[in-house]
């Protein structure tokens, strides 16, 4: 589900979970073990990388919705350590957005250093409000932080996917380049930061990020419980499955 490329000191993770990389709890406990253990191995950087046209579709809604309460419990559980792993990271990380990123596959760059995205005919953001799920505050916290509290409000709330052109606009992605450049502009970002004088700017990224350290320090339990609670609240089960219902339309 992940194929790790190393390129010099930098090592790339491309999700590769066919046909939109959606997030199930398999690929995100690899991608949170991927992201953990790169320093381990010698990684002074990482690229996410997905697809061409497609990053991710955010979590994988069919398959949750056959799983109970325990394993969807876990699922969340193992989103926010993943989230935690991203924003803790000792190392830097940029996310290469190839193509289509919603729900989850923006979540997942918001808590990278920097995100290089794909001009295109394609949408991110944060579409959980469509889908009868409030924003997890952890999420909200991340997006808020990128954007400013008035276009996370805008954006959340309203549960709006948007254009590439937008989100550069909006601070909610940092660059633009053509879909065959993504993951090397990606590349090329992390390695002018590994040129850097090693010390200087681990210790400046540290307090640049300090932030995130304070969001990860707190406990989870009652937010997760929240989530959870939410997640099999009438309304949200009923509009997950109508989305479900919809998408077999298409296919069929």
């Amino acid at each position: 589900m992940i194929r790790t490329t190393d390129h010099g000191a930098v090592r790339e993770l491309q999700l590769n979970r066919p046909p939109a990389n959606a997030l199930s709890p398999d690929l995100i406990a690899a991608l949170r073990h991927a992201v953990e253990s790169a320093p381990q191995d010698g990684a002074r950087a990482l690229v996410i990388s997905g697809v061409p046209g497609r990053f991710s579709a955010g979590l994988d809604i069919l398959l949750l919705l056959t799983l109970d309460r325990p394993a969807i419990a876990a699922m969340w559980r193992d989103l926010y350590a993943l989230l935690r792993a991203l924003a803790l990271s000792p190392i830097p990380i940029a996310a290469a957005i190839t193509g289509h990123a919603t729900a989850g596959g923006t979540v997942l760059p918001l808590f990278c250093d920097y995100r290089v995205a794909a001009h295109g005919e394609w949408k991110l953001g944060l579409n959980e409000v469509q889908v009868g799920l409030p924003l997890p505050p952890i999420i909200f916290a991340g997006f808020r932080r990128l954007l400013g509290t008035h276009q996370a409000e805008r954006l959340a709330v309203g549960g709006l996917l948007i254009a590439p052109d937008e989100a550069v606009r909006i601070g909610l992605v940092d660059e633009l380049v053509s879909l065959d450049q993504v993951v090397s502009r990606a590349l090329e970002w992390s390695r002018g930061l590994l040129a850097l004088p090693v010390d200087a700017m681990a210790a400046t990224r540290r307090s640049a990020r300090s932030d995130l350290f304070e969001l990860f320090a707190a406990s989870f339990d009652m937010e997760l419980e929240q989530v959870n609670t939410t997640w099999w609240s009438p309304e949200a089960q009923t509009t997950l499955r109508v989305l479900v219902d919809r998408l077999a339309r298409k296919k069929a």
